[in-house]
C-alpha cells in the first residue's frame, strides 16, 4: 500500500521514471542509517545549506566587488537564484527536486574570493600542483574540509550528489558518451540562464551598460518586446527589472519546450537508461545562438569594462602576494592547513586556504601577512 508519509512512495507517485529516485541511490561513503522522513537528497541539501562554506558565499563577489556598490549579486544570492530556476524546471519535468536543489546549492561552493579573477590567479599560482578548479575544490570542501560530524570528515553526501559535482569538474569528458543525470544537466543550464540575466541586471543598475546598447542583441530585443507588449512604456528602473524577468522566463520556457519533447519518449526508462542513451537537454537553435551572442557581448562589454579591470588587477595582485608569502613560510597558515601540508603539495594547500576565504577576510589576512613578519593567519 502506498503511504505518502514515506518519501519513496511520494517519489513513486510524483516523479517520472527517468528521474533519479531515492530508492536507487548508491548510498554514502560512510554508511548511515536512513532518516525517518527525509530522503537522501533532502539530507544532502540540508547539509550543504547548513555548512560553513555555504554561508561564506555571502561574502564572495559574483562579478562586481563591494567597492562598486551594494546592489549586485554575491555568490550566495546567485546560488539561491540558480536553485529557484532549477527547482522550477525539475518540477515541470518531474525530476527529483531535492537532488536538483542540493546540486544547485553546492555548484558554486568552491569559488575563491574575487570571482573569476581569483580563480585565474590561483590557477596560475598552482600550476605545479595541477592548477585550481572551483568545481574540484567544491568536492574537497564537502569531502574533507567541512568538519560537522564526529564520525567522518566532510558532509558525507550521497554518491549521486558528489557525482553531479564531479561532472561539473570534468565537463569536457561529460560532453561525450553517456550523458549526466538530467538533474545535473538542469542545474548547469539554470546556472547559465541565471548568471547571464543577472549580470545584465547588475550592469544596467550600476550604469556600465544602457538598455539601448543591449537592445542591439536579439535575445534582449525579444525580451523587451515581450515586456513592452505586456506593460507598455515604463520608467527605466521598472523596465530593467521586468526585462530581467522576461529574459529568464523566455529562456526557461524555451528550454522546457525542448525538454518536454525530448523526454516524452523516455517514459519507462530509468535514469541509467537515459544516461546510456546520451540524452542532453538543450535550448532551441534560435535561443542557443542568441544566448551565445549575449554571452560574447557581456564578456567584452562588462567583464572587461574599464571600471572593472583595475579592481580585478588589484585583487589579483593581493592574492598572488599572499600566496607567495605562505608558500615561502607555511608556518603562517592555521594549524589544520599546516597539518594538511605534511602530506600534500604546499602550493595545493595554500591554494585551498586562500580559496575558502571571503573577499573581506582575504583582504584582512593580506594586510596582516604583508604588515607582520610573524604569527599565523586566522582560520576561516
Amino acid at each position: 500500500m502506498i503511504d505518502l508519509r514515506r518519501y519513496a512512495d511520494r517519489e513513486y507517485m510524483l516523479l517520472a521514471s527517468y528521474a533519479m529516485h531515492s530508492r536507487d541511490t548508491a548510498g554514502r561513503v560512510h554508511t548511515e542509517a536512513s532518516h525517518s522522513y527525509r530522503g537522501p537528497f533532502a539530507r544532502d541539501r540540508d547539509r550543504i545549506l547548513h555548512s560553513s562554506a555555504f554561508r561564506r558565499l555571502s561574502g564572495k563577489m559574483q562579478v562586481f566587488t563591494g567597492e562598486m556598490g551594494i546592489y549586485h549579486r554575491t555568490r550566495l544570492t546567485h546560488t539561491f537564484e540558480v536553485a529557484s530556476v532549477a527547482r522550477t524546471m525539475a518540477r515541470v519535468l518531474r525530476l527529483n527536486e531535492d537532488l536538483t536543489e542540493a546540486l544547485a546549492l553546492m555548484h558554486d561552493i568552491g569559488h575563491p574570493p574575487f570571482g573569476h579573477c581569483g580563480e585565474d590567479i590561483l590557477s596560475h599560482c598552482m600550476q605545479s600542483a595541477g592548477g585550481f578548479s572551483h568545481n574540484g575544490f567544491a568536492l574537497v570542501i564537502v569531502e574533507q574540509l567541512e568538519q560537522r560530524y564526529a564520525s567522518f570528515p566532510g558532509l558525507n553526501l550521497s554518491r549521486e550528489t558528489l557525482a553531479g559535482q564531479d561532472i561539473r569538474a570534468h565537463k569536457a569528458e561529460a560532453a561525450v558518451g553517456h550523458s549526466p543525470m538530467l538533474e545535473v544537466q538542469l542545474v548547469d543550464l539554470a546556472d547559465s540562464i541565471a548568471y547571464d540575466a543577472h549580470d545584465v541586471d547588475d550592469a544596467l543598475q550600476m550604469g556600465l551598460l544602457s538598455i539601448d546598447e543591449l537592445s542591439e542583441l536579439a535575445v534582449i530585443r525579444r525580451a523587451l518586446d515581450r515586456t513592452r507588449g505586456r506593460h507598455g512604456l515604463l520608467p527605466k528602473a521598472q523596465l530593467r527589472q521586468l526585462l530581467v524577468h522576461e529574459l529568464i522566463d523566455l529562456q526557461v520556457g524555451d528550454l522546457l519546450e525542448q525538454a518536454v519533447d525530448a523526454v516524452r519518449p523516455l517514459e519507462g526508462y530509468n535514469t541509467a537508461n537515459v544516461s546510456e542513451a546520451g540524452l542532453r537537454l538543450t535550448h532551441s537553435e534560435t535561443i542557443s545562438q542568441e544566448r551565445s551572442e549575449l554571452e560574447s557581448f557581456l564578456f567584452n562589454a562588462v567583464y572587461r569594462h574599464k571600471r572593472l579591470i583595475p579592481v580585478r588587477q588589484a585583487a589579483s595582485e593581493r592574492l598572488e602576494t599572499m600566496f607567495r608569502i605562505l608558500v615561502r613560510d607555511p608556518s603562517r597558515m592555521p594549524l589544520r592547513f599546516r597539518q594538511r601540508a605534511e602530506s600534500r603539495a604546499i602550493e595545493s594547500v595554500v591554494g585551498e586556504y586562500i580559496a575558502g576565504m571571503t573577499d573581506a577576510f582575504c583582504d584582512a589576512q593580506y594586510r596582516y601577512a604583508v604588515e607582520s613578519n610573524t604569527g599565523p593567519l586566522a582560520d576561516w
